[in-house]
């Protein structure tokens, strides 16, 4: 079996070479991302292994039958970058459900962290031997409300890290389950009432730009917003003008909506175009991390061993565990 794998990085062979050689599967790795230009490249093999940036829509699909492809595997949860009502009966598509809920929790709260507590400013300062304690008070966790978005095995995980803070915890989510000492409401009052809202669910029709200026008018004024799912929950430039009109008090940012052109690649040497995103990094009260909550040892072991299942099991046997299908 062969795999056309896109947008690869230095940190993604290791592990897919390995699992690649038990199941008997030779990945040709490209650096590029999978677009209707570069879709070529996948001739003569058996899928096509993508990621979070790459393009999976209608002429792709198409480029892809074309060349003979009979698989789409996401090595990735989230899946909104592919056409799903376009590869229906065309092909199937996988994806790896939970890699580790932990990475993504625990990114989500050092970024919290690091914002309340000036860690980052901390560490710059004191690298100059300046020992001054000046603009870095920060605030208590413990006894805060925090309104959890989504609550699925990555909210989970947070809000059991959230709860050995000592927080109150408010969720939202269109399938509420029994957790202890969690209190499910309505998106209105969890925006209301939270000190910190932290974004956990997948971007669909329904929760793009979940948080727009209308919800961010809900919020109280010193309120901190944390996104580590999908950029394009926040609309940006409704963020930013709400922190350039100190309305809320700052934010946490993985993801971001327009990233698929900056995120993974060093663009220290250039001038970044994207006037939205320099002037979120710029504020000093937002910290802009490159989609690296999922980068972890164990979950980048998880990915490749889940999606190598995925991919070998389906063309050897037939199987769709894992294939994400349309309601």
């Amino acid at each position: 079996m062969k795999i056309a794998f896109f947008d690869t990085k230095p940190y993604d062979k290791p592990s897919f070479e390995r699992y690649g050689r038990e199941r008997g599967i030779t990945f040709k790795f490209y650096e590029t991302k999978l677009t209707e230009d570069t879709a070529a490249l996948a001739k003569g093999c058996d899928g096509v292994c993508v990621f979070v940036n790459d393009t999976v829509n209608a002429p792709v699909i198409d480029r892809l039958l074309e060349e003979g492809v009979r698989l789409i595997a996401l090595r990735c949860a989230g899946y909104n970058n592919v056409d799903l009502r376009y590869t229906k009966d065309k092909l199937p598509v996988f994806r790896v459900p939970a890699y580790s809920p932990y990475a993504v929790a625990e990114h989500a709260i050092a970024m919290l962290l690091t914002s309340i507590r000036r860690i980052h400013k901390a560490y710059i300062r004191t690298r100059d031997f300046n020992f001054s304690l000046n603009n870095f008070t920060g605030f208590d966790l413990h006894g805060k409300t925090v309104g959890v978005i989504g609550t699925g095995k990555i909210g989970c995980c947070f809000i059991d890290i959230c709860k050995g803070f000592g927080m109150k915890v408010l969720a939202y989510d269109k399938y509420p389950k029994e957790l202890p000492e969690v209190t499910y409401t309505d998106l209105d009052a969890l925006l209301s009432q939270s000190d910190i809202i932290s974004l956990h669910c997948p971007l669909t029709r329904e929760t793009d730009h979940l948080i727009d200026d209308n919800a961010i008018r809900k919020m109280k004024a010193k309120a901190m917003i944390i996104n580590t799912s999908r950029g394009a929950l926040i609309d940006a430039e409704a963020l930013l003008k709400a922190i350039k009109e100190r309305r809320i008090g700052g934010a946490c940012l993985d993801v971001y909506e327009e990233e698929s052109e900056f995120f993974f690649e060093d663009f220290s040497g250039h001038i970044v175009a994207d006037d939205t995103l320099a002037r979120l990094i710029s504020m000093p009260n937002v910290i802009v991390t490159s989609h690296q909550a999922f980068l972890t040892e164990e979950a980048l072991d998880n990915i490749a061993d889940t999606t190598v299942s995925n991919i070998a099991d389906h063309l050897q046997k037939g199987t769709r565990e894992n294939e994400v299908t349309l309601f």
